[in-house]
């Protein structure tokens, strides 16, 4: 689920957010200017802007789901506190919620390694 997450929140970042916004105007009331990329009400700018509107109640809804999955998957494999926490956390930074699932994975194997029977 971080993964996913994940690779929405890159692509909202690097292509839909320069799309969206880099035609040389202020952004968010925050920027005075940004880049002079692309031309206002061009195919580009319009291309921008659906994605960040659909991607990011996308990204929102499955960010969500991500948390109540992790908190879950915390709860039913007996997680310390620290380990969750930086879990979630990390699941909130667009490279870091990639290793955020892999530390989590590699988590929940070794406790399966460690709770399987020696067959013989």
């Amino acid at each position: 689920m971080a993964t996913v997450v994940g690779v929405l929140l890159i692509v909202l970042c690097l292509v839909g957010v320069p799309l969206a916004n880099f035609d040389g105007t202020g952004m968010w009331g925050i920027f005075d200017s940004t880049p002079d990329l692309f031309a206002a009400g061009s195919g580009a700018q319009e291309l921008g802007l659906a994605i960040t509107e659909y991607l990011g109640v996308a990204h929102g809804w499955l960010y969500m789901i991500f948390l109540i999955m992790a908190f879950l998957l915390a709860r039913r494999a007996d997680w310390d506190l620290n380990f969750t926490l930086v879990t979630l956390i990390c699941g909130t930074v667009p490279i870091l919620s990639f290793w955020a699932e892999h530390r989590a994975t590699e988590q929940v194997r070794a406790q399966l390694a460690a709770a399987e029977p020696v067959r013989d």
